[in-house]
């Protein structure tokens, strides 16, 4: 049909909706409400639980816990705030189960509850203190939510980067309902999150350092080992639960030649590269809002420390083990993010803190709540690996025109020297070839063909000139999918 309007309009026209497109932000689709906090309290934010109440309780590395009332207000104040513990040591994370609220702190599991109505805890229970404790720095301790059948997990920061000093330090734990304290998992190195995925698996995220090329996500499963061998001494008090202590790890190997020789290490599920998703990956939430927090059902939000930022993480199953791909999310958040809660109505509370760390985020510390606009970002949704390449799935249908070329897509390959050494640098680059790329009939899901796919690798792409319907490129372009085993 020929156009009614002068063709300089049409031209304008044109441009205003291309402009448009290209200037979307995360702030169209993911906005963030910051919270008043009370004047004189410093409250770190490092774990959130939704109480029955509908109020949302908090704990604070300085050692308190408080109570937000109304969190999901517009705006929230420092009036809506009232403490309901002081004088914890460094709780971490909080549960809830059974009339009792759970904290993990760095010696032990405590449950605790408010008997005399006055809106303050004044009941306190010891459930779990099977590990040890000293007066490093580093000894952090973060806590599940429970699983199906009561149990909680523990995982324990190592005494420094590189040892262990007091038991079962490097270790994640298993408590379960009638308190035992048993050992579950080695070779833990500094945990910064723990949470499980919607069919309720553990993991945990870790962070660079000796034995951790980078930061990563990593799977918690009874009788495995995880990468740092700092805590091995301890398998001589473990073997009813872990059986005998694993075959050393050789420094400078590569993690994927060192899972084929030692039987108990487990791969990671994700790594994050260095710099480019962050450096301090920690608190870890799952959608399960059945579409409440947007497109993302049963995925993975990953927040990062020092970047301010949170990660979004893709898993599937492959050859038996669970792997996937991280993709920014949203940026600008107050401090340094730690702590993560997914609520059912689809809000991601983020707290955090800069202290002793420093964060892209300039606040010492912070509550935030993270809400979807109601709008679908055009993104990847998913990257699953096949066995002679990928399949990309995308929110929104994509432009035919601009996903078919091979040339579209840069793809790069890379790992992480295995060492004993604090951190690696990207190794064993290698560029793989996109024969061919396949968009399906509904425009969701584009298959690339791929000569090179490496196992042990992180698979980088950049996926820019990639539009929409409308002409919209990409949110986020970047991808990073980890191949820790290759499809058959």
């Amino acid at each position: 049909m020929k156009s009614l309007l002068p063709l300089p309009i049409v031209a304008l026209l044109s441009m205003a909706t291309i402009a448009s497109a290209q200037s979307a932000k995360e702030s169209d689709y993911y906005t963030i409400t910051t919270f008043e906090t009370p004047i004189g309290e410093v409250i770190e934010a490092c774990g959130f639980q939704l109480m029955p109440d509908g109020s949302m309780a908090v704990c604070s590395r300085r050692g308190d816990i408080f109570r937000i009332a109304d969190p999901l207000a517009e705006t929230v104040g420092p009036d809506q705030f009232s403490f309901y513990a002081r004088g914890l040591h460094e709780p971490l994370s909080l549960a809830w189960r059974e009339g009792w609220l759970y904290a993990t702190q760095r010696c032990e599991v405590t449950r605790m509850r408010d008997e005399n109505g006055d809106g303050a805890a004044d009941v306190f229970e010891t459930v779990a203190d099977g590990w040890g404790v000293s007066t490093d720095y580093h000894e952090y301790a973060f806590g599940s939510k429970f699983d199906k059948d009561g149990n909680m997990a523990v995982t324990l920061c190592l005494t420094g980067s590189f040892n262990s000093d007091v038991p079962f330090r490097g270790w994640a734990m298993k408590i379960t309902p009638d308190g035992q304290t048993l050992p579950m998992t080695s070779g833990v190195r500094s945990p910064a999150g723990i949470a499980a995925d919607a069919q309720g698996r553990w993991y945990y995220t870790d962070n660079q350092g000796p034995w951790n090329g980078t930061c990563a996500l990593k799977p918690l499963r009874q009788g495995k080992f995880v990468g740092h061998p700092g805590g091995f001494k301890w398998y001589a008090d473990a073997e009813s639960t872990m059986g005998p202590k694993p075959v050393e790890p050789e420094s400078g190997s590569r993690l994927h030649i060192e899972a084929d020789r030692i039987a108990e290490l487990d791969m990671p599920t994700v790594l994050f590269p260095y710099n480019k998703m962050g450096k301090s990956a920690s608190g870890i939430a799952c959608d399960t809002t059945d579409g409440k927090f947007g497109p993302f059902q049963n995925q993975l939000f990953v927040a990062d420390q020092s970047a301010s930022t949170i990660m979004r993480v893709f898993l599937e199953e492959v050859d038996g083990h669970m792997q996937g791909v991280c993709f920014p999310f949203r940026s600008g958040f107050a401090s340094g993010n730690v702590g993560v809660e997914m609520t059912p109505n689809g809000s991601l509370f983020v707290g955090g803190t800069n202290r002793g760390w420093g964060s892209v985020g300039t606040r010492p510390f912070a509550i935030e709540r993270l809400d979807w606009t109601g709008k679908t970002p055009f993104e990847i949704l998913a990257i699953r690996l096949q066995p002679d390449g990928f399949e990309l799935e995308f929110t929104e249908p994509v432009d035919p025109d601009s996903v078919t070329d091979p040339a579209t897509y840069q793809l790069q390959t890379y790992t992480y020297e295995y060492r004993s050494q604090y951190g690696s640098p990207e190794v064993d680059h290698t560029q793989p070839t996109i024969r061919s790329a396949t968009v399906s009939e509904d425009g969701l899901k584009v298959r690339l063909v791929v000569d090179g796919l490496q196992r042990g690798h992180v698979h980088e792409f950049l996926c820019d000139k990639i539009k929409n319907a409308a002409g919209q490129t990409l949110l986020h372009p970047q991808a990073y999918y980890t191949a820790s085993y290759l499809a058959k």
